[in-house]
């Protein structure tokens, strides 16, 4: 995948930080190669449904960011980043100590990049994928 940033680890990281949503659920990133990130977070009981396990929309909002932050990660100094569709398939309850959505860029457009994740669950050591998304990214100009 084509970088158009070499500063794009700062930028986008730095954009991560300012989002409210992932620093109520103790989220951090990590940016794996340009087209490549994940997003962890620790179980939390305030994010729970009412069988105890992480909420669907929690799992959501997890993999969107990392799908938006994924194809961030290639685009221009001077541009941002809007979902503008996405597809969740939940594959089992969510469960566990901890939780990573790692997302990777299928196709990099100019204007619109279609980008996969999935959430995996750390549950006695071992890891469950929870959800899978397919998410349909726009590149704003700022």
């Amino acid at each position: 995948m084509k970088v158009q940033d070499e500063h794009y680890k700062d930028r986008t990281a730095a954009s991560f930080s300012r989002q409210a949503v992932m620093k109520t659920l103790d989220a951090k990133l990590t940016i794996d190669s340009p087209g490549r990130v994940s997003i962890s977070f620790p179980f939390n009981e305030i994010f729970t449904q009412q069988k105890g396990f992480i909420h669907a929309g929690i799992i959501s909002t997890v993999l969107d960011s990392a799908c938006g932050y994924a194809a961030y990660t290639l685009m221009s100094a001077k541009a941002d980043v809007l979902t503008v569709e996405f597809k969740v398939n939940l594959l089992r309850p969510a469960k566990g100590s901890h939780f990573t959505a790692s997302a990777h860029v299928v196709k990099a457009g100019r204007s619109i990049s279609v980008v996969e994740a999935t959430l995996h669950s750390a549950e006695l050591g071992e890891q469950k994928p929870v959800a899978t998304m397919t998410g349909t990214i726009m590149t704003i100009e700022k």
